[in-house]
Protein backbone atom coordinates (compact mmCIF):
# COMPACT_ATOMS: atom_id res chain seq x y z
CA UNK A 1 0.00 0.00 0.00
CA UNK A 2 1.71 3.38 -1.14
CA UNK A 3 1.95 5.41 1.89
CA UNK A 4 -0.30 8.88 2.16
CA UNK A 5 1.43 12.53 2.67
CA UNK A 6 0.15 12.59 6.28
CA UNK A 7 2.25 9.22 6.11
CA UNK A 8 5.12 10.41 4.99
CA UNK A 9 5.71 13.79 6.99
CA UNK A 10 4.67 12.60 10.47
CA UNK A 11 6.87 9.95 10.22
CA UNK A 12 9.56 11.84 9.20
CA UNK A 13 8.72 15.04 11.80
CA UNK A 14 8.96 11.82 14.62
CA UNK A 15 11.43 10.14 14.04
CA UNK A 16 13.78 12.06 11.74
CA UNK A 17 13.62 16.08 12.32
CA UNK A 18 12.53 16.30 16.05
CA UNK A 19 15.31 13.72 17.65
CA UNK A 20 17.69 14.81 14.58
CA UNK A 21 17.81 18.29 13.87
CA UNK A 22 15.75 19.73 16.73
CA UNK A 23 17.68 17.42 19.14
CA UNK A 24 14.21 17.19 21.22
CA UNK A 25 14.25 15.37 24.43
CA UNK A 26 13.32 11.33 24.07
CA UNK A 27 9.93 12.12 26.66
CA UNK A 28 8.82 15.43 24.61
CA UNK A 29 8.72 12.81 21.39
CA UNK A 30 6.77 10.54 23.52
CA UNK A 31 4.35 13.12 24.81
CA UNK A 32 4.17 13.83 20.69
CA UNK A 33 3.81 10.65 19.67
CA UNK A 34 0.77 9.50 22.19
CA UNK A 35 -1.07 12.83 20.95
CA UNK A 36 -0.90 11.67 17.11
CA UNK A 37 -1.43 8.06 18.54
CA UNK A 38 -4.97 9.27 20.36
CA UNK A 39 -5.63 11.68 17.05
CA UNK A 40 -5.49 8.48 14.45
CA UNK A 41 -7.89 6.32 16.85
CA UNK A 42 -9.95 9.42 17.21
CA UNK A 43 -10.29 9.94 13.55
CA UNK A 44 -10.69 5.88 13.12
CA UNK A 45 -12.82 5.66 15.56
CA UNK A 46 -15.28 8.33 15.43
CA UNK A 47 -14.75 9.70 12.12
CA UNK A 48 -14.47 6.37 10.03
CA UNK A 49 -11.08 7.87 8.78
CA UNK A 50 -8.32 4.89 9.53
CA UNK A 51 -5.29 5.50 9.77
CA UNK A 52 -3.67 3.90 5.95
CA UNK A 53 -6.09 6.63 4.75
CA UNK A 54 -5.36 9.82 6.35
CA UNK A 55 -4.33 12.56 4.60
CA UNK A 56 -3.21 16.09 4.82
CA UNK A 57 -6.46 17.25 2.82
CA UNK A 58 -8.38 15.37 5.92
CA UNK A 59 -5.93 17.46 8.63
CA UNK A 60 -7.92 20.32 8.71
CA UNK A 61 -9.18 22.74 11.83
CA UNK A 62 -12.42 21.39 12.12
CA UNK A 63 -11.39 18.12 12.61
CA UNK A 64 -8.65 18.99 15.22
CA UNK A 65 -11.37 21.52 16.73
CA UNK A 66 -13.66 17.98 16.95
CA UNK A 67 -10.61 15.64 18.24
CA UNK A 68 -9.93 18.37 20.73
CA UNK A 69 -13.18 18.27 21.88
CA UNK A 70 -13.19 14.53 22.25
CA UNK A 71 -9.84 14.71 24.74
CA UNK A 72 -12.00 16.96 27.10
CA UNK A 73 -15.53 15.25 27.21
CA UNK A 74 -15.19 11.88 26.61
CA UNK A 75 -11.51 10.71 27.63
CA UNK A 76 -12.29 13.71 30.27
CA UNK A 77 -8.52 15.66 30.23
CA UNK A 78 -8.19 18.65 31.73
CA UNK A 79 -7.87 22.19 29.80
CA UNK A 80 -4.15 21.76 30.36
CA UNK A 81 -3.71 18.53 28.80
CA UNK A 82 -6.22 19.22 26.13
CA UNK A 83 -3.60 22.88 25.42
CA UNK A 84 -0.71 20.27 25.57
CA UNK A 85 -2.43 18.06 22.46
CA UNK A 86 -3.06 21.14 20.69
CA UNK A 87 0.58 22.19 20.98
CA UNK A 88 1.97 19.06 19.41
CA UNK A 89 -0.23 19.62 16.49
CA UNK A 90 0.59 23.28 16.12
CA UNK A 91 4.59 21.91 16.58
CA UNK A 92 3.56 19.73 13.44
CA UNK A 93 2.10 22.44 11.45
CA UNK A 94 4.63 25.01 12.02
CA UNK A 95 7.15 22.12 10.37
CA UNK A 96 5.01 21.93 7.36
CA UNK A 97 4.20 24.78 6.31
CA UNK A 98 7.88 24.46 4.69
CA UNK A 99 7.51 20.77 3.81
CA UNK A 100 3.93 20.79 2.28
CA UNK A 101 3.56 24.45 1.19
CA UNK A 102 0.97 23.99 -0.85
CA UNK A 103 -1.36 23.25 1.90
CA UNK A 104 -0.37 26.78 3.51
CA UNK A 105 -3.93 28.08 4.09
CA UNK A 106 -5.07 24.64 5.80
CA UNK A 107 -1.78 24.72 7.90
CA UNK A 108 -2.53 28.11 8.87
CA UNK A 109 -6.08 27.79 9.88
CA UNK A 110 -4.87 24.42 12.11
CA UNK A 111 -2.31 27.50 13.72
CA UNK A 112 -4.81 29.40 14.48
CA UNK A 113 -6.83 27.63 16.86
CA UNK A 114 -6.34 28.73 20.29
CA UNK A 115 -5.66 27.40 23.24
CA UNK A 116 -8.37 27.34 26.42
CA UNK A 117 -7.55 29.92 28.94
CA UNK A 118 -7.02 27.63 32.32
CA UNK A 119 -6.15 28.05 36.41
CA UNK A 120 -3.01 27.71 36.46
CA UNK A 121 -1.93 25.29 39.25
CA UNK A 122 0.00 26.51 42.53
CA UNK A 123 3.60 25.54 41.95
CA UNK A 124 4.08 22.90 44.73
CA UNK A 125 7.45 23.10 47.09
CA UNK A 126 8.32 22.50 50.16
CA UNK A 127 9.44 24.94 53.06
CA UNK A 128 12.87 24.88 54.19
CA UNK A 129 11.94 23.26 57.60
CA UNK A 130 10.51 19.93 55.59
CA UNK A 131 13.18 19.99 53.38
CA UNK A 132 15.37 19.41 55.80
CA UNK A 133 13.58 16.66 57.71
CA UNK A 134 13.86 14.80 54.31
CA UNK A 135 17.13 14.88 53.92
CA UNK A 136 17.89 13.74 57.88
CA UNK A 137 15.71 10.74 57.22
CA UNK A 138 18.26 8.50 55.78
CA UNK A 139 19.81 5.62 57.73
CA UNK A 140 23.53 6.89 56.81
CA UNK A 141 24.71 3.83 58.79
CA UNK A 142 23.74 1.98 55.64
CA UNK A 143 25.26 2.14 52.14
CA UNK A 144 21.58 2.22 50.31
CA UNK A 145 21.03 5.25 53.36
CA UNK A 146 24.25 7.12 52.22
CA UNK A 147 23.52 6.87 48.77
CA UNK A 148 19.87 7.96 49.00
CA UNK A 149 21.28 11.24 50.92
CA UNK A 150 23.47 11.91 48.22
CA UNK A 151 20.39 11.33 45.46
CA UNK A 152 18.00 13.75 47.27
CA UNK A 153 20.74 16.48 48.48
CA UNK A 154 21.94 16.59 44.74
CA UNK A 155 18.06 16.09 43.35
CA UNK A 156 17.14 19.72 45.29
CA UNK A 157 20.60 20.86 45.63
CA UNK A 158 20.89 21.35 41.15
CA UNK A 159 17.45 21.80 41.11
CA UNK A 160 18.07 19.21 38.68
CA UNK A 161 15.32 17.29 36.27
CA UNK A 162 15.20 14.19 37.23
CA UNK A 163 15.76 12.49 34.03
CA UNK A 164 19.12 14.80 33.97
CA UNK A 165 19.93 13.15 37.32
CA UNK A 166 19.33 9.73 35.95
CA UNK A 167 21.65 10.44 33.07
CA UNK A 168 25.00 11.94 35.06
CA UNK A 169 27.98 10.43 34.67
CA UNK A 170 30.51 10.23 37.17
CA UNK A 171 32.80 12.48 35.21
CA UNK A 172 29.91 15.00 35.22
CA UNK A 173 30.74 15.89 38.81
CA UNK A 174 33.66 18.42 39.63
CA UNK A 175 34.14 18.33 43.20
CA UNK A 176 37.52 20.69 43.73
CA UNK A 177 36.84 23.84 45.36
CA UNK A 178 33.98 25.37 43.20
CA UNK A 179 32.12 22.42 43.22
CA UNK A 180 29.64 21.63 39.86
CA UNK A 181 27.42 19.71 38.00
CA UNK A 182 27.33 19.05 33.96
CA UNK A 183 23.33 18.70 33.15
CA UNK A 184 21.94 17.99 29.77
CA UNK A 185 18.67 19.03 29.27
CA UNK A 186 16.19 19.44 27.00
CA UNK A 187 17.51 20.01 23.29
CA UNK A 188 20.52 18.52 24.65
CA UNK A 189 21.80 21.43 25.96
CA UNK A 190 24.61 21.56 28.78
CA UNK A 191 24.43 23.60 31.96
CA UNK A 192 26.77 23.81 34.42
CA UNK A 193 25.30 23.86 38.22
CA UNK A 194 27.30 25.09 41.32
CA UNK A 195 26.30 22.93 44.66
CA UNK A 196 27.37 23.43 47.85
CA UNK A 197 30.16 22.61 49.53
CA UNK A 198 27.86 20.08 52.07
CA UNK A 199 26.38 18.79 49.52
CA UNK A 200 29.81 17.78 47.32
CA UNK A 201 31.45 16.48 50.45
CA UNK A 202 28.42 13.62 50.14
CA UNK A 203 29.35 12.93 46.81
CA UNK A 204 33.12 12.60 47.23
CA UNK A 205 32.49 10.03 50.15
CA UNK A 206 29.73 8.37 47.97
CA UNK A 207 32.16 8.05 45.28
CA UNK A 208 34.74 6.77 47.45
CA UNK A 209 33.23 4.26 49.11
CA UNK A 210 32.01 2.58 45.79
CA UNK A 211 35.26 3.21 44.04
CA UNK A 212 33.37 4.99 41.45
CA UNK A 213 36.84 7.30 40.65
CA UNK A 214 38.68 4.89 38.80
CA UNK A 215 39.60 6.46 34.88
CA UNK A 216 37.74 2.91 33.12
CA UNK A 217 34.60 3.87 35.36
CA UNK A 218 34.54 7.65 34.50
CA UNK A 219 31.49 6.86 31.85
CA UNK A 220 29.86 4.98 34.13
CA UNK A 221 25.95 6.27 35.78
CA UNK A 222 26.61 7.92 39.12
CA UNK A 223 23.75 6.47 40.96
CA UNK A 224 23.24 2.59 40.33
CA UNK A 225 20.66 0.21 41.62
CA UNK A 226 21.68 -3.00 43.81
CA UNK A 227 22.27 -4.53 40.52
CA UNK A 228 24.67 -2.42 39.34
CA UNK A 229 22.20 -1.21 36.86
CA UNK A 230 21.34 2.54 36.45
CA UNK A 231 18.55 3.83 38.56
CA UNK A 232 15.23 5.03 36.09
CA UNK A 233 12.43 7.82 36.91
CA UNK A 234 10.78 5.41 38.91
CA UNK A 235 13.41 3.99 41.28
CA UNK A 236 14.52 8.09 42.07
CA UNK A 237 10.59 8.36 42.59
CA UNK A 238 10.51 5.35 44.66
CA UNK A 239 13.50 6.79 46.73
CA UNK A 240 12.03 10.31 47.50
CA UNK A 241 8.61 8.39 48.57
CA UNK A 242 10.54 6.26 51.42
CA UNK A 243 11.51 9.48 53.14
CA UNK A 244 8.40 11.80 51.99
CA UNK A 245 6.74 10.15 55.52
CA UNK A 246 3.45 10.35 53.29
CA UNK A 247 3.22 13.26 51.89
CA UNK A 248 2.58 13.26 47.77
CA UNK A 249 6.18 14.67 46.93
CA UNK A 250 7.67 14.02 43.38
CA UNK A 251 11.04 14.75 42.52
CA UNK A 252 9.86 17.44 40.29
CA UNK A 253 8.54 19.30 43.20
CA UNK A 254 12.28 19.55 44.30
CA UNK A 255 13.00 21.40 41.77
CA UNK A 256 9.95 23.41 42.64
CA UNK A 257 11.49 23.78 46.02
CA UNK A 258 15.19 24.56 44.87
CA UNK A 259 13.69 27.49 42.52
CA UNK A 260 11.50 29.35 45.55
CA UNK A 261 14.03 28.98 48.03
CA UNK A 262 16.57 30.45 45.39
CA UNK A 263 14.24 33.62 45.13
CA UNK A 264 13.34 33.52 48.22
CA UNK A 265 16.95 34.50 49.11
CA UNK A 266 16.78 36.77 46.54
CA UNK A 267 19.11 35.58 43.99
CA UNK A 268 18.43 37.10 40.16
CA UNK A 269 15.93 35.55 38.34
CA UNK A 270 18.36 35.54 35.41
CA UNK A 271 20.78 33.19 37.64
CA UNK A 272 17.55 31.23 38.21
CA UNK A 273 16.54 30.94 35.04
CA UNK A 274 19.91 29.36 34.02
CA UNK A 275 20.60 27.05 37.12
CA UNK A 276 17.18 25.31 36.16
CA UNK A 277 18.01 25.09 32.53
CA UNK A 278 14.62 27.45 31.56
CA UNK A 279 14.80 28.22 28.00
CA UNK A 280 12.67 31.54 28.40
CA UNK A 281 12.62 33.96 31.30
CA UNK A 282 8.78 33.87 31.60
CA UNK A 283 9.14 30.40 32.62
CA UNK A 284 11.52 31.02 35.34
CA UNK A 285 8.71 33.86 36.05
CA UNK A 286 6.61 31.50 37.22
CA UNK A 287 8.30 31.21 40.60
CA UNK A 288 8.08 35.19 41.03
CA UNK A 289 4.53 35.43 40.65
CA UNK A 290 3.92 32.53 42.86
CA UNK A 291 5.92 33.49 45.57
CA UNK A 292 4.29 37.24 44.94
CA UNK A 293 0.70 35.47 45.09
CA UNK A 294 1.90 33.50 48.42
CA UNK A 295 3.29 36.89 50.30
CA UNK A 296 -0.02 38.85 49.27
CA UNK A 297 -2.29 36.12 51.06
CA UNK A 298 0.16 36.06 54.18
CA UNK A 299 -0.34 39.61 54.30
CA UNK A 300 -3.94 39.47 53.79
CA UNK A 301 -4.09 36.71 56.81
CA UNK A 302 -1.82 39.10 58.66
CA UNK A 303 -3.97 42.09 58.22
CA UNK A 304 -7.56 40.09 58.81
CA UNK A 305 -5.87 39.41 62.63
CA UNK A 306 -4.64 43.44 63.18
CA UNK A 307 -6.46 45.23 61.55
CA UNK A 308 -9.13 47.08 64.08
CA UNK A 309 -12.80 47.09 63.97
CA UNK A 310 -13.56 51.06 61.73
CA UNK A 311 -16.42 52.45 63.07
CA UNK A 312 -19.15 54.08 60.74
CA UNK A 313 -18.71 57.92 62.13
CA UNK A 314 -22.56 58.39 59.66
CA UNK A 315 -24.01 56.73 62.64
CA UNK A 316 -22.18 59.26 65.02
CA UNK A 317 -24.25 61.39 65.79
CA UNK A 318 -22.34 64.45 67.62
CA UNK A 319 -19.79 63.80 65.13
CA UNK A 320 -22.26 64.29 62.12
CA UNK A 321 -23.61 67.67 64.43
CA UNK A 322 -19.77 68.95 64.24
CA UNK A 323 -19.42 68.60 60.79
CA UNK A 324 -22.95 70.59 60.19
CA UNK A 325 -21.15 73.45 62.30
CA UNK A 326 -18.32 74.10 60.18
CA UNK A 327 -20.25 73.73 57.15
Amino acid sequence: MKPTDFAKHLSVYLSGFLPGQRGISANTIKSYIDTFRLFLIYCRDQRNITPEKMSLKHFNDTLIAEFLNWLETDRGNSVATRNQRLAAIHAFCRYLLTEAPEHMMLLQKNMGIPSKKCTKPVLDHLSATVMSEILARPDIKTSDGRRDLAILSLLYDSGARVSELVNLRIRDLRLDDFPTVTLNGKGQKIRYVPIMSKTAELLRKYIAENCLDKPERLDNPLFVNRQKQKLTRAGITYILKKYANGKEITPHILRHTKAMHLLQAGVNIVYIRDILGHSSIDTTNTYARADAEMKRKAMEKLADQVTPDVPDWRSDDALLGWLKALS
